[in-house]
């Protein structure tokens, strides 16, 4: 029974941190602005660094990373046996827990996320570090060809679940992947028809 409420307690842990709203958080507190009403509306990073300056842009980017990392990390150390199917098949419920939590934030009544990227991100770094940096390398030139973080963040998604299956050879992680990639693409669905109409915002500047 102790066993049965840690495992299921992490699971809950990890989506009560992935619901934390930081960058609503820290906009509210540090520039006075609801980032809901700012931009694109969305609570993520890049709509913070858009509105309310680099630094708390980055902030938020580092603490939705974060909230990834450290559910995942917890579990992996609070296992007896992480590399087994059952060990991975936990790990990945972890994952989905803390970037569902951050989709669907439970403090701001299962409504105004953000996409989840940073989140999934961080999960993914610690599931496989290999896979997390190639999508990040991913990200990183897209955004800086296109300078919209909408491609960058599909394009490093769309790569994900190969890489995954790739690198790790588990089928839970894959799934794990694929389930991330869909929800992402998903929330994406509004930046995807902006971008076909040419009116999606630029990361830096008002390159068209």
């Amino acid at each position: 029974m102790i066993d049965v409420f840690k495992y299921v307690g992490l699971t809950f842990l990890a989506y009560l941190l992935g619901s934390i709203p930081f960058g609503l958080v820290l906009s509210s507190l540090f520039s006075n602005q609801d980032i809901r009403h700012k931009g694109s509306g969305n609570i993520g990073a890049t709509n913070v660094l858009r509105v309310a300056g680099t630094r708390l842009g980055l902030l938020t980017l580092f603490l939705d990373v974060f909230k990834g990392i450290l559910p995942v990390f917890i579990a992996v150390h609070l296992m007896e046996n992480p590399e087994n199917h059952w060990g991975q098949a936990y790990l990945s419920l972890i994952a989905i827990a803390a970037f569902i939590g951050h989709l669907y934030p439970l403090y701001l009544g299962l409504q105004g996320g953000g996409k989840g990227v940073a989140t999934a991100w961080g999960c993914f770094l610690i599931l496989s570090p290999a896979s997390a940096l190639i999508t990040l390398l991913v990200f990183v030139m897209m955004a800086c060809v296109s300078n919209r973080a909408s491609i960058a963040s599909l394009s490093g998604a769309a790569v994900l679940p190969i890489l995954i299956g790739y690198t790790t050879h588990s089928v839970s992680f894959t799934l794990c992947a694929a389930i991330v990639t869909t929800l992402i693409v998903y929330r994406h669905r509004d930046n995807i028809m902006r971008l076909a109409r040419g009116t999606e915002s630029t990361i830096w500047g008002n390159r068209p």
